[in-house]
Parts: structure tokens; C-alpha cells; sequence
């Protein structure tokens, strides 16, 4: 197989990677910048260059440009640490989201503040006791008017401190059953009844809150797509989510910052950065696989975030081993090693991804449900 890239494309990648060294230069960068790296000047600045909403139809206000692009886009940012979490939702996720399932009124009022980098967003999805299980969600949106009533709990929000707007997944029909009776709304974060309590983990870092709705009014031309049947578009979303070069990338530019450290005299280690290397090839092409539409089956990107997180959990022990005492002092390495444990948990537990694997794709039978 030929990994090189058409010409065009490497030359997009050194422009992106030139790019965000000269736009980072008076910001900073960070590891996992698509998640903790908050900046409006660069979410300002990356919105002025055209990568927000770059592959959008010109029609919906975008370039129009192939998915391989952002594809080039994003792993030079992400590598670069390009703080990009304001941007990263909506360019990944509710942008797309709102071009399949939204309202032409949605998209003219929501998609070009989000191109413009000027609108940030959070999503209310997880709970306290539904986390991986989507349809378990309790949090109630009931009709009233014109005007639906929100009450309920959301944790894990990433973002939402900062965020203008929350894309919201409730239950609309609490008779239905457990994947029915879901709805999806776009929640004003500065509407009353909403409140943020942000959740500062292990790193140090708060990107993770929980969020509280009491009585929160949301207006129904705010309803996103069909009422009490909106599973099939959270899973849509999730594909999204699962599935993009975010899932393999966030630690990659601190293991190449690293690797002049180690031992490469020790044939293990050289096997272990042989094995990382490979693996960041491997996840590579599992990633484009999603971006090009080449996937072999369906729900192909529970394969994909399996693989790749579970790669950056090994590229956070083979830096943690490098660094060695080093590691029990306050700096990247240490921080990444902390959070490690994250990255197989957010977005999809890779427990419940194996499951989704074993059931829905190699079609194995069910474990019982004691």
C-alpha cells in the first residue's frame, strides 16, 4: 500500500503545519488542545482561515472542500497543539449534525457564527446514570406552548463553562421505549435554570462539568430534527465523534517531542517505539477509512476508537518509562499520564465499544442480561 500523499495534500499539510506555528506563536500550545486547548483569538483566527466548517456546502456557507482536507487540516493542528477546543463541537459534530437533521432557520442563524469561530458549544449527553447507555437518559423535556420545559442533570459537559449554546439530547416521551421518546434541543446556556459546575480532574484541568437544568425554558423551533425519534441521529452524531484523527492524535506530537530521549540502544524499547509507530500508521488508515467512506461495515468507528485510544494509552506509559522520575513532577508527561486513562472512557467506554464490536458486527451472541 502507498501511504504517500497526492502532492496537493502534502503541500496542505505543510501549509497547515507552517500555519498554526505562526498563529500559536504569541498563544500557546497544549497536548489534547481539541479538548483542553480553549482560545477565542485562535478559535477567531482559525475561523478567519477558512478550517472551521471548511468541508460544508457552499451553499450552507462553506468551502465545499473533500473531508480528506479537514482530515490534512486537523492532524496539523492537532500535532501543532493548536488550542482549538472552542472550535473543535461545532466544526465536528453540530455543524454537521444541523446540515443533515436542522431547519433552514436553524442553519442560517447557527452555521455561520460557528464558521466565524464566534458561537461555542458544548453537548448535553452523558448522566450520571447513563454514561455509554445513551438511551437511559432520564433528563425530561415536556411541551408547553411553544416552548418545551427542561429539567434534569448532565456530567462529563466538556466545555460547557464557556459555552454559548448546548446541543442537548432529552427524553420528550417517558412512556416510550428506552430508544424512543429521545429529542434533541438547542439550549441558550445563559437561559435561567441553567446552571455549570465545573469538574477539575486528576490533570488539573476543568473542561469536564456538570451541568443542571431546572425548569429551563427552550423555545420548539429550537428542536432539532423529528420529536421522540431522535436516537438514530445521536448515533449518527456519535459516528462523528468516534471516529475522527481527534482519537489518535491528542498525545502523538509529545510522543515525537520524546523519542530522542529514549534508550534506542535497548532492543525493547526500540521494539516499543516500532510498535507505537506502526500503530499510529495503523490508526491512520482506520481513520480515513471514515473520512472517505471506505468502511468495510457499519458503525466501523467503534473499531476505530477501540484501536486508537487504547494506542494512546500506550504512547502515555512508553513517555511516562522515558521520562522516568521525571514523571512525578509537575510537566506534560506527567499531566498526559494522569489523563490517560481518559481517553478509553470519554466518548464511549472501550468496554461498551467491544460490545458494540462482538454484537453488532462479528454478530456474537448477547451476553445474558442477568
Amino acid at each position: 500500500m502507498d501511504y504517500r500523499w497526492p502532492q496537493e495534500l502534502t503541500d496542505l499539510a505543510e501549509e497547515a503545519a507552517s500555519w498554526v506555528s505562526e498563529a500559536t506563536a504569541d498563544l500557546f500550545t497544549i497536548d489534547d488542545s481539541w479538548l483542553v486547548g480553549y482560545s477565542e483569538e485562535f478559535t477567531l483566527r482559525l475561523g478567519e482561515r477558512g478550517w472551521i466548517g471548511m468541508c460544508w456546502p457552499v451553499e450552507a456557507g462553506g468551502d465545499g472542500r473533500p473531508e480528506v482536507e479537514r482530515f490534512v487540516v486537523t492532524e496539523q493542528l492537532l500535532l501543532g497543539g493548536a488550542p482549538m477546543a472552542s472550535s473543535f463541537f461545532p466544526d465536528r459534530q453540530i455543524g454537521p449534525v444541523l446540515l443533515t437533521y436542522g431547519t433552514p432557520e436553524q442553519q442560517a442563524q447557527f452555521l455561520p457564527e460557528m464558521r466565524a469561530g464566534r458561537s461555542r458549544w458544548c453537548i448535553g449527553m452523558s448522566e450520571p446514570d447513563a454514561g455509554s447507555d445513551v438511551a437511559a437518559i432520564g433528563t425530561t423535556a415536556v411541551r408547553d406552548g411553544d416552548r418545551f420545559i427542561v429539567n434534569g442533570q448532565k456530567i462529563w459537559t466538556s466545555g460547557a463553562a464557556t459555552a454559548n449554546w448546548c446541543y442537548l439530547i432529552c427524553r420528550t416521551d417517558p412512556d416510550a421505549p428506552p430508544h424512543k421518546g429521545m429529542s434533541e434541543l438547542i439550549v441558550s446556556m445563559d437561559t435561567p435554570g441553567v446552571e455549570v459546575r465545573p469538574i477539575r480532574d486528576a490533570s488539573g484541568d476543568a473542561h469536564f462539568n456538570e451541568v443542571y437544568f431546572d425548569e429551563v425554558a427552550v423555545p420548539v423551533k429550537h428542536l432539532v430534527g423529528e420529536l421522540n425519534n431522535s436516537f438514530s441521529q445521536t448515533m449518527r452524531q456519535l459516528e462523528h465523534e468516534r471516529g475522527g484523527i481527534d482519537r489518535l492524535a491528542s498525545n502523538q506530537r509529545l510522543y515525537l517531542d520524546m523519542k530522542d530521549r529514549a534508550d534506542t540502544s535497548d532492543p525493547l524499547v526500540r521494539q516499543r517505539m516500532a510498535r507505537i509507530e506502526t500503530g499510529y500508521r495503523i490508526g491512520r488508515d482506520m481513520v480515513l477509512r471514515n473520512v472517505l467512506r471506505q468502511t468495510p461495515f457499519p458503525q466501523y468507528s467503534a473499531v476505530t476508537k477501540t484501536w486508537c485510544t487504547e494506542f494512546e494509552q500506550e504512547v502515555s506509559r512508553f513517555v511516562g518509562d522515558v521520562a522516568g522520575a521525571e514523571t512525578m513532577l509537575a510537566n506534560r508527561v506527567s499531566r498526559n499520564v494522569v489523563y490517560a486513562p481518559a481517553y478509553t472512557i470519554m466518548g464511549g467506554t472501550t468496554q461498551i465499544l467491544r460490545n458494540i464490536i462482538g454484537e453488532r458486527i462479528l454478530r456474537l451472541p448477547r451476553e445474558p442480561r442477568g
